[in-house]
């Protein structure tokens, strides 16, 4: 085995451990406001691409709920402590007032799965007033952390204790109940 082979060896190793350690990392939203719609449309691209498991533990509002259509389903699950958070995208005009924005809006719409834009229907639509999704609403949407399946992967703390970051990253052998 030739220099080259043992540093192509070496890398792909390293690479493959790289994959490993990232795929069984958790991300807990606990406390997330929202925000721009860029900065979220970045961060959960990179979660959905890294292979790491989100659990929802409180608000999720605004630009956050958008975590409901950028990481797989399968990856994601929610406490009883969940809520989402949804209204219409603004921005703010020349004097700093929000304002609706319509294409804002419909990007929002767009990233949402359809069973998130049923609920939002039935719950007069995004608008400037916050609706929330929680509790029981939230079957057949996100799956819960208590499932017996979801225990096995990810255990949760006995108390669901609010954390003060807005993200807290942990390998999924710290999230035991």
């Amino acid at each position: 085995m030739g220099v080259m082979d043992i540093r192509g060896l070496v890398l792909c190793a390293a690479v493959l451990a790289s994959g490993v350690t990232s795929a069984s990392a958790t991300m807990r939203i606990s406390e997330d406001r929202g925000g721009q719609i860029g900065h979220y449309l970045k961060a959960f691209g990179m979660v959905r691409s890294s292979g790491e498991r989100v659990i929802i533990d409180g608000n999720c509002l605004s630009a956050c709920t958008l975590v409901l259509g950028l990481v797989p389903p399968a990856r994601m699950c929610a406490t009883p402590r969940a809520r989402f958070g949804f209204h219409a995208a603004w921005m703010p005009d020349n004097d700093g007032q929000p304002v609706t924005s319509p294409m804002g809006t419909q990007a929002l719409w767009n990233i949402y799965p359809v069973p998130v834009r049923r609920w939002i229907s039935r719950h007069g639509g995004l608008s400037r007033k916050m609706i929330y999704l929680q509790g029981h609403d939230l079957d057949g949407i996100v799956a819960s952390c208590d499932e017996p399946a979801r225990r096995i992967q990810a255990r949760s703390d006995s108390r669901y204790a609010p954390r003060p970051l807005r993200y807290e990253r942990a390998s999924a052998s710290s999230y035991r109940r």
